[in-house]
């Protein structure tokens, strides 16, 4: 398991959990992390690709070595995947955290985390940060089963910058995954997984990658948007992940919980 931090601090707590430290963006980091800015990279667009830029690093490097075994997985030094016979919100988190493979992903080749789903956004939010679509559809919000991936996207990301981005994409994902954004209320969110297939990897790193260098002709890389959209690519996968492995692998949800083991002081 890859653990994703922005902070050379949390090495200690992450080696604990017998999880690999992963250290990404600008800050420093000692000789005890992988990080993403060695050998093939795109470590400069982080800000922008957010963990996207440690795949692709793995993508390009170091891949066979890490597909000697039988899972790998991704999460992040605030949000980790907990076993589904815990309570998420009532467990102690150092008894719920992932420690070894499920009995039950035998048969799967994916692990998603479980669903966000986009139809229950607060009115308020909705005043907030999707003025443009109540005005051109007010009915919308008012009718849960209409809100999609798309307009909860529309709302957060940017007006319009998922259709812009959905005419980059390939033939053969372009209209499935058009579709996917304007039907689909959930989708899996913090753009991590659980992957033991080498070939989907790769697969998943082939399109995704292809599809944002062309959406960079559209968005480029401007420090001047907000934190809502300076991340677009980031989004965008999120998004995109969430279709193309449902698509294209035989998967299973695994709960996630919420947990910052920056400000965590019980040792493991």
């Amino acid at each position: 398991m890859y653990c994703f931090s922005l902070s050379n601090t949390n090495l200690e707590k992450i080696k604990k959990m017998n999880y690999i430290p992963v250290g990404l963006g600008k800050n420093k980091f000692d000789n005890n992390w992988l990080t993403d800015n060695s050998d093939i990279n795109i470590s400069f667009k982080n800000s922008w690709y957010g963990e996207n830029t440690f795949y692709y690093w793995l993508w390009k490097n170091n891949l066979d070595k890490n597909f000697n075994t039988d899972w790998i997985g991704f999460c992040h030094y605030r949000r980790f995947w907990v076993y589904k016979d815990k309570d998420i919100e009532t467990e102690d988190f150092h008894n719920s955290y992932i420690k070894d493979v499920p009995r039950e992903w035998k048969n799967y080749d994916v692990v998603l985390r479980d669903e966000v789903y986009v139809n229950g956004t607060k009115f308020s939010k909705v005043l907030k940060h999707g003025k443009r679509q109540l005005l051109k559809n007010p009915f919308v919000f008012f009718s849960k089963k209409k809100m999609t991936v798309k307009l909860h996207y529309d709302m957060y990301h940017g007006y319009g910058e998922m259709d812009k981005a959905i005419e980059m994409l390939d033939v053969e994902n372009r209209e499935s995954f058009r579709k996917w954004v304007n039907t689909a209320q959930s989708f899996n969110a913090n753009n991590v997984f659980i992957c033991r297939s080498k070939k989907l990897y790769e697969d998943y790193c082939k399109t995704l990658f292809s599809w944002l260098e062309r959406c960079e002709e559209i968005f480029g890389f401007d420090p001047n948007r907000s934190y809502s959209m300076i991340r677009v690519y980031a989004f965008l996968a999120e998004r995109f992940l969430s279709y193309w492995f449902k698509k294209n692998s035989n998967y299973i949800l695994c709960p996630m919980k919420f947990h910052d083991i920056t400000n965590d002081n019980i040792n493991f």
